[in-house]
C-alpha cells in the first residue's frame, strides 16, 4: 500500500479545507511545485493533486501549475478537479499526469468515464466517489445526490473501472481518522481503492494496511501532513512493510 500526499489547489496555493468548504481553508503555500518536491524529497512515491478551482466551476483552472508539477517531480502525479470532457483528459496527459480522477461525470454521464477507460485503459483512470452519509456528492462537494455509493461503485465496475478513490467528506480536513466501515462495504465491489479523508496519525495508515488484501492499494493524506502527529517516512515504511 503506497501513502499519497496530497497537493490542493485553488487560486494558485497549495491549501487544505476542512470537509470542501471554501470559507474552512488554510493556505499552507504559494507555491504548490515547491510542496511537490517536499514530498518527493520525503520519499512519496505519487503525488495526488485537486485543482479545487476545477472541481467547484467545472473546468480546469490551474493548468499551468499542474504540468510545472508534473515535470518537476519524476514520480506519478494523480490529477483530478473540473475533469469532465474526454478533451479535459487528454489535455491533463499531455500536461504529463500519470492519473485522471473523474467524479462528477460519473454520475451524469458516465459515458465519457467509458470512452476514457477504453481509450487510455483501465489503470489510467481513476474515479473519485466523494460520500457523505452514503450519498455520492458532485460539483466539488457541493451538491449530495440520491444515488448510493455502492450503487455507482457497481455502475462504474460494469463499465470497465477498477479503480477507486473513495472519500469520506464529513472526515476530510478534519483529522478524525479513516472512515473504516465505509471503505470495508466498499471493499466487497473487488476494485482497487485509494482511499482518502481522515487520516490524522500513522496509526490511521497501519489501520488501512490491514485492508490491503481487500483492496485498498494506497492511501491518501492531506491536513496530517501538516502537522506535528504525523510522519511522512514513517507512514511510508508502514505502508511498505510486507
Amino acid at each position: 500500500m503506497i501513502v499519497i500526499p496530497a497537493i490542493d489547489i485553488r487560486q494558485g496555493n497549495s491549501v487544505r479545507l476542512k470537509q470542501g468548504k471554501i470559507d474552512a481553508e488554510t493556505i499552507h503555500s504559494t507555491n504548490p511545485v515547491f510542496i511537490a518536491k517536499l514530498w518527493k524529497a520525503k520519499g512519496a512515491q505519487r503525488i495526488h493533486v485537486v485543482d479545487l478551482d476545477g472541481a467547484f466551476n467545472g473546468v480546469g483552472q490551474n493548468k499551468k501549475i499542474i504540468k510545472d508539477i508534473c515535470e518537476a517531480v519524476d514520480i506519478p502525479v494523480e490529477v483530478g478537479g473540473g475533469i469532465r470532457t474526454l478533451d479535459a483528459v487528454k489535455e491533463l496527459f499531455d500536461a504529463g499526469a500519470s492519473y485522471a480522477i473523474l467524479g462528477t461525470v460519473a454520475v451524469y454521464n458516465p459515458d465519457i468515464v467509458r470512452k476514457a477507460v477504453a481509450q487510455y485503459g483501465a489503470d489510467k483512470i481513476i474515479v473519485a466517489i466523494d460520500a457523505k452519509d452514503g450519498k455520492v456528492a458532485i460539483g466539488g462537494w457541493k451538491d449530495i445526490t440520491h444515488v448510493e455509493v455502492l450503487e455507482l461503485a457497481k455502475q462504474l465496475k460494469e463499465i470497465g473501472v477498477e479503480e477507486i478513490l473513495y472519500t469520506d467528506i464529513s472526515r476530510d480536513g478534519m483529522l478524525t481518522g479513516p472512515d473504516i466501515s465505509g471503505i470495508k462495504k466498499l471493499a466487497k465491489m473487488k476494485m482497487r481503492i485509494i482511499a482518502s479523508g481522515g487520516v490524522k496519525t500513522v496509526k490511521d495508515i497501519a489501520k488501512l494496511k490491514k485492508l490491503e488484501k481487500s483492496g485498498v492499494i494506497a492511501a491518501i493524506v492531506g491536513s496530517a501532513l501538516y502537522t506535528d502527529d504525523f510522519s511522512l517516512e514513517e507512514a511510508i515504511k508502514i505502508g511498505e512493510a510486507s
